[in-house]
């Protein structure tokens, strides 16, 4: 259809100017390395070493998810507990440690009270003896107060900033592009359902949000300290307890819908709906608004993910609803009315790839934003538990020692750099996609 052709052509478009945009480019580059240190923080930074020849029995510490391993050796059973081993004191034939050998909150006493990159640090060898420091188990951006190592910081900061950057944006697609989406196309006067089906929707909504995201907060939690995939898998197991439940609720309204009063079909104005819920989110000051939530609630990367998910969605569904609007009344979606399409296949085939554009360019606008509240807020200290190290917690501790200026440098740099990354990105999309803004 003329649709379909139409977005070939803009999209083949797209990818030409933004190909041709070297800062695009560049900060492409960027975000792939990245995500790449994010992806790989267990290997490029952590305590435990990727490889240990000990006894005859080949370990691989940093790739295991047990606390104890039990191995055979010559005198028997001997019980290794993986969290108190001092792996660069044990005697063993041979062993491989990660390019930075310090896991983010492990800390490193004889190195403590702020040591600086360039400063004298020290080690304790198997005798108990304090030696300088060999160049592997160097602290190469320096420590913090209680000895633990920047870097390793910085790197695993990488991976929680992203983290809450895209799933946060993906929760605020998700719900600004269905919101957005509903109230251009159908407006106040073409949408209907059931009473009891409208009433137990809602009702899903809420219960599905407790049990898969609130009964399994500590699921979630512990699979993130563990694995950044096996986070995402258990994350996909709550979207799909969450997703399931509305469904029931959906089923039992179809159910209730048998009786009169709640058979009765009314119109949903979700034009008007959606507006005032965009009207009123933007009249309030986002910042403090998510401050206030984030103090209230408990600290905690789902809570924060989902605060701000559920705060950043309005300009998507704005601009969503407006090539909506635009999109409708256009010959290609006649054309498809009067095939005798259903509705679902017109705006899924038809209306939302030529309509998504904008949304993209306000998602992307988006993440950035929400790496910096995220390090605001931790900075605060009310983001993310104080276990878990970001780029925000990172400069928290640099207000304890303006000496220590490794603590606010490189931290500083690291979200500057990712927030101009995605900023960057966001204007060569938006140049790409709008023809009046190309130059």
């Amino acid at each position: 259809m003329e649709g379909a052709s139409l977005n070939l052509v803009t999209k083949k478009n797209a990818l030409n100017v933004l190909r041709s945009n070297t800062p695009v480019l560049i900060s492409f580059y960027v975000l792939v390395f990245l995500i790449i240190i994010a992806v790989l923080a267990p290997v490029i930074a952590n305590e435990k070493p990727l490889y240990v020849s000990y006894k005859g029995n080949s370990l691989f510490p940093a790739f295991s998810f047990k606390k104890n391993l039990a191995i055979k050796t010559n005198d028997g059973e001997e019980i290794l507990q993986y969290s108190q081993v001092d792996w660069k004191k044990l005697n063993c034939d041979k062993i491989i440690f990660a390019p930075v050998a310090y896991s983010p909150s492990r800390p490193d006493y004889v190195n403590a009270d702020y040591v600086s990159p360039n400063g004298e640090q020290f080690f304790t060898d198997s005798t108990g003896q304090q030696v300088k420091i060999p160049v592997c188990f160097k602290h190469w951006l320096g420590t913090d107060k209680l000895g633990r190592d920047i870097l390793s910081g910085l790197i695993y900061g990488t991976r929680i900033s992203l983290l809450i950057g895209i799933l946060s944006m993906a929760i605020a697609a998700l719900i600004g592009i269905l919101l957005g989406a509903i109230a251009g196309y159908f407006g106040d006067h073409e949408l209907k359902i059931a009473r009891g089906k409208f009433w137990m929707v809602i009702a899903g909504l809420i219960t599905g949000y407790f049990y898969a995201f609130q009964m399994r907060s500590f699921v979630l939690k512990d699979s993130l300290g563990n694995s950044t995939w096996l986070f995402l898998f258990q994350f996909l197991i709550s979207l799909l307890i969450f997703m399931l439940v509305i469904i029931l609720f959906y089923l039992a309204g179809k159910l209730l819908s048998g009786f009169s009063f709640f058979q009765k079909k009314v119109f949903i104005k979700t034009d008007s709906t959606v507006n005032r819920l965009i009207e009123i989110l933007n009249s309030l000051p986002i910042l403090i608004l998510v401050i206030s939530i984030a103090a209230i609630s408990h600290p905690s990367l789902i809570n924060l993910v989902l605060i701000i998910g559920l705060t950043f969605w309005t300009d998507i569904a704005r601009l969503t609803r407006a090539e909506f609007l635009k999109l409708r009344n256009l010959e290609f979606i006649e054309a498809a009315r009067a095939l005798g399409y259903n509705r679902r296949r017109i705006i899924i085939r038809h209306v939302l790839p030529n309509g998504v554009a904008p949304a993209l360019i306000a998602i992307a606008f988006g993440i950035a934003s929400a790496i910096l509240y995220e390090s605001a807020l931790s900075f605060l200290g009310i983001g993310v538990p104080q276990d878990i190290v970001t780029w925000g917690s990172l400069l928290a501790n640099g207000r304890e020692n303006f000496n220590a200026w490794w603590l606010v440098i490189f931290p500083g740099c690291a979200i500057f750099i990712t927030v101009t990354v995605f900023n960057i990105f966001g204007e060569g999309l938006r140049d790409a996609l709008d023809p009046k803004l190309r130059k």
